[in-house]
Formats: structure tokens, C-alpha cells, sequence
């Protein structure tokens, strides 16, 4: 009973042989399947095939390997009790010291373009599972490695005679966490195949899985910790697929931001050069151009206090021109799909200056996608809001329509407006927004605060989008006082009336969309 044992059975074999070699140095037998045992004898390190184990060959095409009561009852064996001892005694097994076990890739399968359901369904595993979970249910008695980077500590620690509990029990841990994220990729995947479309499915468990990009310095604020962590998913269009080509490591704060700017940007078509400047998670510039620069100066001078430290999200590679104009300025992070030269060269001069390289960052998010919030105690998940309006809903409800140019600039001030925080209201005029008002408790009070950053000047003649209907005429009332010329809003109050009338007293279109988008 004192023969020492270890189960290896991987299919990422990253530093396995080193492992495997260092094992046997230690007097451990190796025990090993299919192509672990294969790859590992190839290299001459002497193996102990599994079915001399079992006792019964592998079989349906490997499906069957590790699964007996030979294996499980040496990995399960508590080895404080005597009564456990005695029955693997009696039994001819022998525990097992060490189990070595990674998981069929059944994420990297299902991530390939056009994979095949069956293609998936090989790649579930089933023994290697019940290996690592019976192994970190008896930590105290067999360390268990899943990470390869872990192979080297263990080995170490195994060659002074003792792995501590603490380190048993950690290395336990990340089994549970291993399974558990594996199990989830693999339920979440079924479950849309079986839905067949791309519409939500709310299961009565819901389990999600990410993994981790960084650990960040701190949180929303210093006293806060916290780390951001990438969804298993086929799309790389968001901040979390970015490469960081300058600057120092991002902040919580700074991919936050980062994601509004991204998902503001991807409501305008990429025909237009567009740029969108964020700041503290609200829209604060957005600009059409002919050329990119053209649309960063109209972001900037939507809102050219706010802008300063921002985040500016642009849909075209930034040329020379675009970068020395933007490094007038000081700003937080740019993020572009790809960066001239000569732009790159312009930006190295300010080392802290952050650069995101998105490569899809056009492409729209999928109809479909979740959108997770945590509360105190539970999770509120909901579809991603990706719609605009209904077209079927979208209608003139005054006597005079919007002009052409109007509707122009009413559907340009509708993509703002849904990604501010509610109450939000966007005024928009030419190519820019002037003014935005949001986060307010009530909609006049987000309407006068779009006008201030408007004034006078630029509020006349602009175009006025709310993200929900107006309660009163108040805001119609104020429009028209202002010069706003046309108003985009979803409708449904009780008394649209009331606001219908004022804007044809006043001569405004109005135009409703059937579709709100409070942004909490």
C-alpha cells in the first residue's frame, strides 16, 4: 500500500512531459490513457496503461476509459479510515497520490467557425469530470492539477515530501471552478442549439461563465477591488477583445466607459466617419465628417469642457491628421479600429495615453445578447437593448412633417439618446450633438441641462430627441422656446395630446417611435 501512484490524462499537453518525468524521479508510477499515454511513451517515459489498471480495454472509441471502480476507488479512498484501506487491500487496488487531468477543449471546438453539433458533442468530456471532482472531494488525501502551470510548483513542493493542505485544498478550488465554468459552456451552448434563433432563452438555473482578462488596481474607487473578465463568446467585437497597443493598464472605470463609447458607435453606419467622446459612462460628444477629422472636431466641440480626460471611440483608422488633432487635448483612452503609422508615432509622445486596437468594432451587437446587472442578493439579465423603433410604429403624429434634413438629424439624435442615461435628452444640429441632458429625476430638468450645454446659439434650430414620452407639454413648451425645430419620441403618455398641440401651435414636427430606451 505504500506504492506511490499518479493518473495522468490530458488533452492540453503543455509541460506534461516534464511533469510526468519528474513524477517518476519521485518513485511515482505513471498511470495514463489514450493519447497521454501514447505521447508520454513516445518520449520514454514508462507508462501503466489504464486497461492494466481496469482490468477492461478502453472502448467506444475512447469514450470509456477512466470510468471504474479501480480508478475511483483509489482516488476516493479517505485514507485515515482503516475501513476504506482495508477494502482497497482487499479489493487489489492502489490509491492513487496524484491526478493530472485537463478537459476535452469543448470551448475552443465550439468557438471555430462552422463547427458541427456532433464535432461539439465529442468534445464533451465525461470521465475527466469525475476524475478532478472525486479527486477535489478527497483534497486531503490527492493533489489534483488541472493548470500546467501549476506543474512545476507541485513538483517542488512534492519533492520536499509534503504538499500542505492549505495548497491541497487551493489546487481543489480551482477543480470546482474548472468544472463548473466547463459544465456552463457547455449547457449554454445546447440550450441555443435546441432554441435554433437567436432570441433569449431564461433557463430556471441560470449559470454563466467568464474568463479572467485582469485583475485591476481597484474598483469604482481606490477601496475597491475588482477584475474584469471576458464572456465565452464568437463574436470579438467589443472592449473586451481590444488589443492595448500604449498607455498604462486600464482601469475598472476605463473599460466601462470604453464599452458605452463602442456601443454608441456601432449605431452609425460605417459609410460616415463618426466619433463618440465619453465621459464618465455618458455620452458627451457624438460627430458625423466627410473625413475623420472633420467628425472629431464636431465631437469635440459638442462638449469641449467635458471631452477633456474622456474616451473618444472612432469608426476608422486614425490617420496623422486625426491624431495630432486629437493630441491637443488631454484624453483618457482612443479607441479606433486599426492606427496609421505616422498616427502611432504622433501618440508615443504621450506615454500614459491609452490606444485600443478593435478590429470589429463596427460590426453590431448581436440581436440576442444578454445584459446583466447585480443587485444586492440576485441578478437582473434582460435582452440587449439592440433595436431602435418599430417601423411598423414609427409615425408624424403633428400636422407638419420633419424635412428631410430633419429626419436626418432626428434619427442621428435617437441612436445618442438611447445609449444616455435616462431621463435623456439629445439635441442635435448639422452633424453634432450640442447638447445632452441626462441622469436627471425628471425630464424638464434634462432638457434644460441639454439647453445649457447647447445656449442660445446652438439650440437654435437643433432637433430634440427623449428617450421616453413626455409626461407633460413642459418639454415641448421649453423646445419651442428654445428653436428646437422637430422632436423624436417613443409616445404612449396619457396626455400626448397635450404635447401634440403645443408642438403644432409652435410649428414643430414630431415624430413618435413606439419604442422608449431608459438607460439605467
Amino acid at each position: 500500500m505504500n506504492k506511490k501512484r499518479a493518473l495522468i490524462s490530458v488533452s492540453d499537453k503543455t509541460g506534461v512531459l516534464q511533469f510526468a518525468k519528474g513524477l517518476t524521479e519521485l518513485g511515482f508510477e505513471i498511470v495514463s490513457t489514450g493519447g497521454t499515454a501514447k505521447y508520454l511513451r513516445e518520449k520514454s517515459v514508462e507508462i501503466t496503461e489504464i486497461s492494466d489498471v481496469t482490468s477492461f480495454p478502453e472502448c467506444l472509441d475512447g469514450r470509456v476509459k477512466t470510468l471504474h471502480p479501480n480508478v475511483l476507488a483509489g482516488v476516493l479512498a479517505v485514507r485515515e479510515n482503516e475501513n476504506h484501506l482495508k477494502q482497497l487491500e482487499d479489493l487489489s487496488i492502489t490509491p492513487v497520490d496524484v491526478v493530472a487531468v485537463n478537459l476535452y477543449p469543448f470551448k475552443e471546438t465550439i468557438l471555430k467557425k462552422n463547427v458541427m453539433l456532433d464535432e461539439a458533442v465529442e468534445n464533451i468530456d465525461i470521465g475527466g469530470p469525475t476524475m478532478i471532482r472525486a479527486a477535489a472531494k478527497n483534497w486531503r488525501d490527492v493533489v489534483v492539477v488541472i493548470d500546467p502551470g501549476d506543474y512545476g510548483k507541485v513538483l517542488e513542493l512534492l519533492k520536499t515530501g509534503k504538499v500542505s493542505s492549505d495548497e491541497k485544498y487551493n489546487l481543489a478550488c480551482k477543480v470546482f471552478e474548472y468544472t463548473a465554468a466547463y459544465d456552463a459552456i457547455v449547457a449554454n451552448y445546447m440550450r441555443r442549439r435546441q432554441d435554433d434563433s437567436p432570441m433569449i432563452s431564461f433557463p430556471q438555473s441560470l449559470t454563466l461563465t467568464y474568463d479572467l482578462v485582469q485583475k485591476m488596481r481597484y474598483g469604482e474607487n481606490p477601496h475597491q477591488q475588482a477584475a474584469f473578465y471576458r464572456e465565452i463568446k464568437l463574436q470579438d467585437n467589443g472592449v473586451a477583445s481590444a488589443v492595448q497597443l500604449q498607455g498604462k493598464e486600464l482601469s475598472y472605470n476605463n473599460i466601462n466607459d470604453a464599452n458605452r463609447a463602442i456601443d454608441i458607435l456601432k449605431e452609425f453606419s460605417v459609410v460616415v466617419p463618426c466619433a463618440v467622446a465619453v465621459k464618465h459612462a455618458n455620452p458627451c460628444g457624438v460627430g458625423l465628417g466627410e473625413i475623420l477629422t472633420d467628425a472629431y472636431i464636431e465631437a469635440y466641440e459638442a462638449d469641449p469642457v467635458s471631452i477633456f480626460g474622456g474616451i473618444v471611440a472612432v469608426n476608422r483608422e486614425i490617420d496623422a491628421q486625426t491624431a495630432l488633432k486629437m493630441s491637443e487635448i488631454f484624453l483618457e483612452i482612443i479607441i479606433a479600429p486599426s492606427f496609421s503609422d505616422d498616427a502611432l508615432s504622433v501618440f508615443s509622445k504621450k506615454k500614459d495615453l491609452r490606444l485600443l486596437a478593435l478590429n470589429d468594432i463596427n460590426i453590431p451587437n448581436s440581436y440576442g445578447m444578454i445584459d446583466v446587472k447585480k443587485v444586492a442578493g440576485g441578478l437582473l439579465v434582460q435582452e440587449l437593448d439592440t433595436e431602435l423603433y418599430l417601423e411598423t410604429d414609427l409615425k408624424t403624429v403633428t400636422k407638419r412633417a420633419p424635412t428631410r434634413r430633419e429626419i436626418t438629424q432626428l434619427m442621428f439624435a435617437w441612436r445618442v439618446v438611447k445609449h444616455a442615461n435616462s431621463n435623456a435628452i439629445v439635441l442635435v444640429k448639422g452633424n453634432a450633438t450640442v447638447g445632452i441632458g441626462q441622469g436627471q429625476t425628471n425630464r424638464i430638468a434634462s432638457l434644460e441641462l441639454a439647453l445649457r450645454f447647447a445656449g442660445e446659439e446652438h439650440a437654435l434650430g437643433s432637433v430634440m430627441a427623449s428617450d421616453a414620452f413626455f409626461p407633460f407639454k413642459d418639454c415641448v413648451e421649453a423646445a419651442t422656446n428654445a428653436g428646437i425645430t422637430a422632436i423624436i419620441q417613443p409616445g404612449g403618455s396619457v396626455r400626448d395630446e397635450e404635447s401634440i398641440k403645443a408642438c403644432d401651435e409652435a410649428g414643430i414636427a414630431m415624430v413618435f417611435t413606439g419604442m422608449r430606451h431608459f438607460k439605467h
